[in-house]
């Protein structure tokens, strides 16, 4: 067995696929400085072994079988101030990133990624737990900036959009929200002007292109 000097940074491998974690150990494992202690495929496993062991970092994959990765990630963060945590994930998309930072996670890393790519990330978390490390920040960060600002929706005009996606008329929306004929066009007015739209198809279209709703209707000839 291989000895690790006692100034190795200590890891834990938490994730669902055990070919994964052996890749990832395999990798670690040949780093003088770096060491896997303990290997985990729930989030359960991971904080109790991570209680016990007292990591110096963790890597944690997003699809566990028990809750969702980021949601371990933030849990850890608020009970181990002075962990690392690498989130170590085959989904690249800007908002997992971005959803990464907000936990309070050490680094952010693609499971398609170069090895010292990889090692260079659980590096940073072992010796800077509280900054946040990922090659495709910067870039996220300019897309966000040129994407168009989203329209800000009131829960009563989030209630309208999901009632006018379900497939209800006006007169419908004033019964379900108990609100007159004329309040209801008011709210439905007022939804089109923030879409920039001028027919509930529009509007529907739109909605589901900014990713406000998940799916329209196919349209049908009465309109709102």
């Amino acid at each position: 067995m291989q000895e690790h000097a006692s100034s190795a940074a200590r890891l834990i491998i938490v994730d669902s696929h055990p070919v994964t974690r052996l890749g990832l150990a395999l990798m670690v494992n040949g780093q003088p400085d770096l060491h896997t202690v303990a290997e985990a495929g729930t989030a359960a496993e991971a904080i109790g072994l991570i209680g016990a062991l007292r990591p110096d970092v963790v890597t944690i994959g997003l699809s566990l079988p028990d809750r969702p990765g980021l949601e371990l990630a933030a849990e850890l963060r608020d009970r181990f101030e002075g962990l690392g945590i690498v989130i170590f994930t085959a989904r690249g998309e800007d908002d997992v990133l971005f959803r990464a930072l907000e936990t309070g996670a050490s680094a952010f890393v693609s499971k398609r990624a170069s090895s010292p790519e990889i090692l260079g990330a659980i590096r940073h978390a072992a010796v800077a737990a509280s900054s946040f490390s990922s090659r495709g920040l910067a870039a996220a960060l300019r897309r966000r900036q040129l994407a168009p600002a989203l329209p800000v929706l009131s829960e009563r005009e989030r209630q309208v959009l999901s009632l006018l996606l379900a497939g209800l008329s006006v007169p419908d929306l004033a019964v379900r929200l108990h609100i007159s004929a004329s309040t209801a066009k008011t709210y439905v007015a007022r939804l089109y002007d923030k879409l920039g739209a001028n027919s509930k198809a529009q509007a529907l279209l739109t909605a589901v292109r900014l990713g406000l709703v998940e799916s329209a209707p196919a349209p049908t000839r009465s309109a709102v």
